[in-house]
């Protein structure tokens, strides 16, 4: 049996594509970073041809001095939302619009209008943005008419690359649950958003479960890739839904929380979960039948780092010049503040928000600064502005289910002191997994192996992702965050009038 499964995360900076072996052991990992063009304020686009470059150029690092006949399978993670329009020979007709492009506001206040908020929340799992495929696409048909004539298929961005290597326009249900196009109950594209958008069906990929064998690497493409010919191609998921299986949540009531750049909690269901008020949004899972109630806010790491770099100049590179852990030197430093941090709040909105929120407008804030403020304070402030954030996303799947243990993944989950705010604030015990950022890798290879047959389910995961350490939390200490986290309400609501006014300064 062959040894190896290949994962590629196609993400907003680069392509990391990870080697694993079936035992689960993680072997390799290497990274080729490609450019993203923000411009006009908020549109964000990208060059397909560049992630194919990156594929290429990864897969080749990744196999130097090994046999590239014993990977089983290619499999893909991919940043989800996107707009990539190609012509009949697949080629790109213009750059790819990402996830993060906002343009299309107008486009997706109209499709909103015309389905109905509520109908089409009901759909999709999701409210229409102009962060989805759809208001992208729409955008591209009204100001870019030629480019949009020549369109054949609208693709995601792993779904490029899949084409690339198989010659086939596809996309798997947990992507397609990412374009405002997808009827999460029918599993299929909406007929009704189809027909009050007048998107014509042929424009959109086939739809396969993400464990669906789609090609095998012919010699032109293995000569090109360092892939042998006959390795088999395995479509993947979408980069949040990868991150779940990675994060050993592939059976219901398994709740886990990725704290990166952003964060978002979320938990494997059996049926979609459609919050009365829309504040948190449903994805199709990988494993079969299976779903993801998702709920994401804008900056979570982002906002530590922010605040970080203000206040701890030199802190990393001290750390680095001692040979330590810039994480040991937080966790000292927030030990030195206690629960609410004297008095301070942090509203972590640096980026906007998006759930539970759904404020683009919304700004981030210190609240109730004097004096006696120490730096200590201010960064344990903001951590717990992150964690009282994330609570909120947390309560409301609390109506739906009891949660815990909760799973933690992600980069900012390196820091002890940050998951025991994390564990005290939400109440309930945490589990630091032993792979922190590899989990989105490792849901793709997870899904490369079931779809091969070389791994016979996805609860194998377990050979690839276990707990490496719990962190309960302490009842009073819980406690004593009720009146900070009624305060940190009250600050969000009490800011409210404010924030059209700043952002029109």
């Amino acid at each position: 049996m062959k040894q190896y499964l290949i994962a590629h995360d196609l993400g907003t900076s680069g392509d990391k594509a990870t080697l694993f072996h079936l035992d689960g052991r993680l072997l390799h990992s290497v990274t080729h970073s490609y450019p993203t063009h923000f411009f006009n304020g908020n549109w964000a686009e990208q060059n397909p041809l560049d992630w194919w470059e990156s594929f290429c150029a990864t897969n080749r690092q990744l196999l130097a001095g090994r046999d590239a006949g014993q990977v089983a399978a290619v499999a893909f993670s991919g940043q989800m939302m996107g707009c990539v329009l190609v012509d009949a020979q697949g080629l790109p007709v213009r750059h790819a619009l990402i996830w993060a492009d906002l343009r299309a506001t107008e486009q997706a206040r109209r499709f909103e209008e015309a389905v109905g908020a509520d109908d089409f929340y009901r759909i999709t799992g999701h409210r229409a943005s102009a962060s989805y495929s759809l208001a992208k696409l729409l955008w591209v048909r009204d100001h870019e008419p030629e480019a949009f004539r020549r369109a054949h298929r609208m693709l995601n961005a792993k779904d490029y690359l899949v084409y690339r290597l198989t010659g086939r326009f596809v996309t798997d249900y947990s992507d397609a649950s990412g374009t405002n196009l997808f009827d999460l109950n029918r599993m299929d594209w909406s007929d009704a958003i189809l027909g009050a958008t007048g998107v014509d069906r042929a424009l959109l990929p086939e739809l396969h479960p993400s464990t669906d064998v789609i090609g095998e690497v012919t010699a032109g493409i293995a000569a090109e890739t360092g892939l042998a010919p006959g390795t088999a191609i395995v479509l993947g998921a979408g980069d949040g839904v990868c991150a779940s299986t990675g994060a050993a949540s592939v059976s219901p009531g398994v709740t886990y929380n990725y704290l990166g750049s952003s964060s978002w909690i979320a938990y494997t269901a059996p049926a979609p979960v459609f919050d009365p008020q829309m504040r948190t949004f449903t994805w199709a899972h990988m494993v079969p039948g299976a779903y993801c109630p998702t709920g994401t806010m804008q900056a979570a790491g982002n906002s530590f780092t922010f605040v970080k770099q203000m206040l701890c100049d030199g802190l990393e590179q001290r750390a680095q010049a001692c040979g330590g852990s810039v994480y040991a030197e937080i966790n000292e430093l927030l030990k030195d503040s206690p629960v609410g941090s004297r008095g301070l709040l942090f509203l972590p909105y640096l980026l906007g928000e998006r759930s539970p929120r759904w404020n683009p407008l919304a700004r981030g804030a210190y609240l109730g600064l004097t004096m006696e403020h120490t730096r200590a304070d201010l960064l344990h402030a903001a951590v717990e502005g992150i964690a009282l954030n994330l609570c909120v996303i947390l309560d409301i799947f609390r109506r739906e289910q009891s949660v815990g243990p909760l799973h933690l993944i992600g980069g900012l989950a390196q820091s002890d002191s940050i998951c025991r705010v994390l564990a005290d604030v939400f109440g309930i015990d945490v589990v630091r997994m032993n792979h922190l950022e590899e989990a989105t890798s490792m849901g793709a290879a997870v899904c490369g192996g079931v779809g091969v047959g070389a791994l016979s389910d996805f609860s194998c995961v377990h050979r690839f992702i276990q707990p490496e350490q719990t962190l309960p939390f302490d009842p009073e200490t819980h406690g004593r965050y009720a009146p900070v986290k009624a305060l940190f309400e009250q600050a969000y609501e009490a800011m409210l009038p404010l924030y059209p006014k700043l952002a029109a300064l």
